[in-house]
């Protein structure tokens, strides 16, 4: 990864990249579908990793990692949580490791094939780490405001496979991050080219 200039990261034309993307991401966060065929409806499908992805690319992963916290961040400011804050503690982990992942590896060669390389080992890890995060924090964060045997019914209401909370992991989270993950990667591809110019230090 490139190290960041101390001067480069704290100039006025950084910090309103950053502001302006993390706006964007939290408005993305308010489009949200759930994926009923895949995963219960409190799981709903965003693609606020978008601009998380386009600034981590653009300006450097730790760039992303900053433009996902301040968005969480908003969206519980100005729109609250119903979650305790843990639904944006998910977003935050899984979608810094996808944009952080996928942007060190394309920074070390800019070329479309190395993009495809980052994006597709962000959107695997992303989607090992969501597993790992969520049966281990995450979801038993959940079960403080709703029962756990009440989560696994809902899991198993989408896939009669699910009967405990790993296999929950298995059955809803791991296809429904990897679907995510494709989803933000094709768009990202489709868009960089064009927004690039406007969000780059240098």
């Amino acid at each position: 990864m490139n190290r960041v200039n101390t001067g480069t990261f704290l100039s006025a034309r950084a910090i309103s990249r950053v502001a302006m993307l993390s706006v964007i991401g939290f408005l993305l966060m308010l489009i949200e579908v759930p994926i009923l065929f895949i995963a219960p409806e409190f799981i709903k499908m965003d693609i606020s990793e978008l601009p998380t992805l386009l600034g981590a690319f653009t300006m450097g992963p730790i760039y992303g990692v900053l433009i996902c916290g301040l968005k969480n961040i908003l969206h519980i400011v100005i729109r609250g949580t119903t979650t305790g804050g843990v639904g944006e503690l998910s977003n935050f982990i899984i979608g810094s490791v996808f944009a952080f992942v996928s942007a060190s590896i394309y920074r070390k060669n800019k070329t479309y094939k190395r993009a495809i390389i980052g994006l597709t080992s962000g959107v695997l890890i992303m989607t090992a780490l969501s597993m790992v995060s969520n049966y281990y924090v995450i979801f038993p964060l959940y079960a403080k405001i709703i029962p756990m045997e009440a989560i696994i019914g809902m899991g198993r209401a989408v896939s009669e496979k699910v009967t405990d909370l790993w296999s929950f992991m298995v059955y809803c989270i791991l296809p429904f991050n990897l679907l995510k993950g494709l989803i933000t990667s094709a768009l990202m591809m489709l868009v960089y080219k064009k927004l690039s110019p406007i969000f780059k230090l240098g």
